[in-house]
């Protein structure tokens, strides 16, 4: 993407520069032309160099009111105005208890339910975006992971158009096998920042 931009400004200032050297070549010799085309490469070049500085610059979040992440990783990372979230599950803040799932000491399901995870896992969404300076109308992308499709989308796709009702940033939904611990859900997120 940045590539084709850059082409698209190069070969625009590539015609504005020649059409201008066309125009001007009778009032100006050709020596000062060149010159000041060559200036106005570095400052083209300065202009379009900037922005990709900035976006280099980076901050990383981390809050005890959101799930202790399972892993060395900050729970949101901010690049630009953009704020890139880890993946986020419904496990409560504080302990490893999952909302809507008890279990036997094998590990089985006692209770099981579903939607009390994903009413779980968007409030911890919800609060890591605050607690990292943006908020959940400025939610851009949504990538959702179920454990098992069949069983969940409907409830999931239910309970996601109350919370997304005013603000639906894009989504992709992924069936897959397992999480890192007994959660069924996780969402991992993209939202802007100011």
């Amino acid at each position: 993407m940045k590539l084709t931009i850059w082409r698209s400004y190069f070969s625009f200032f590539q015609g504005v520069k020649s059409a201008n050297m066309k125009i001007f070549k009778d009032f100006y010799n050709v020596e000062k032309w060149k010159r000041t085309s060559q200036m106005m490469n570095f400052i083209l070049l300065s202009l379009l160099i900037l922005p990709f500085n900035f976006a280099n610059m980076s901050q990383q979040f981390s809050t005890d009111k959101a799930p202790k992440p399972v892993g060395l990783y900050p729970h949101s990372k901010q690049v630009g105005n953009l704020l890139f979230l880890s993946g986020v599950g419904p496990r409560k803040a504080g302990t490893d208890e999952i909302p809507g799932l008890k279990t036997d000491k094998h590990g089985n399901y006692i209770e099981f339910d579903f939607a009390e995870q994903c009413k779980s896992v968007f409030d911890n969404v919800r609060t890591i975006l605050e607690e990292s300076g943006s908020s959940w109308d400025k939610l851009v992308d949504v990538t959702v992971f179920l454990v098992d499709m069949k069983r969940d989308f409907q409830t999931y796709n239910r309970i996601y158009a109350e919370y997304f009702n005013d603000n639906q940033p894009c989504r992709t939904t992924i069936g897959i096998e397992t999480l890192p611990t007994a959660i069924a859900i996780e969402l991992k997120c993209i939202a802007t920042i100011d």
